[in-house]
């Protein structure tokens, strides 16, 4: 093998990531059942059972299915008939991409159902994500466009001035 340059990162071959996506799909899987199991379990056989902690039960549920689906979506492999990869997905493993925060949102979901076990204050700790959301949506969004805003509204003033120029010239 050909040794790879300093500071740049390989590209990865089709097949390496359709094999990566399904290790990565199995770990999820198996970290959002594994935690699930466990706190359905103790919470509904041991501890008291309310109406809050059944809807927030189903909640988690709702969000690691959801979010195990969509990872699975995203990543499912394109065959042609005769068996050769055409499309191997979006690589899950990818950083930047969105599949790391859905892989976030699985691990912040785990930890709150089995943290949920000692108290049912720790459900505000599924809070996060949203907060984590709001806080992504200004900074790629909405702080990008006010700043644009502003700078358009600075521009036309440096347009009126090089305009004075260019009629300078052409008159001369």
């Amino acid at each position: 093998m050909a040794p790879q340059q300093k500071g740049k990162q390989g590209t990865k071959g089709a097949k390496q990531i359709v094999e990566e996506n399904k290790t990565t799909l199995a770990f999820y899987r198996n970290m959002a059942i594994g935690c699930a199991a466990p706190a359905l379990l103790l919470g509904f056989l041991v501890f008291e059972v309310t109406k809050t902690s059944v809807f927030m039960h189903i909640l988690a549920l709702l969000i690691l299915g959801s979010s195990y689906q969509f990872m699975a979506f995203m990543s499912k492999a394109k065959y042609s008939e005769s068996g050769a990869l055409v499309d191997s997905g979006n690589d899950l493993n990818m950083e930047g991409g969105i599949a790391e925060n859905v892989k976030d949102l699985i691990i912040l979901t785990s930890g709150t159902l089995l943290l949920a076990l000692i108290s049912n204050y720790f459900w505000l700790v599924l809070l996060l994500a949203p907060i984590r959301a709001g806080w992504m949506l200004w900074g790629s969004v909405i702080q990008p466009w006010l700043s644009q805003r502003n700078a358009q509204d600075e521009n036309p003033e440096v347009d009126e001035k090089k305009q004075k120029k260019w009629s300078e010239r052409c008159a001369a």
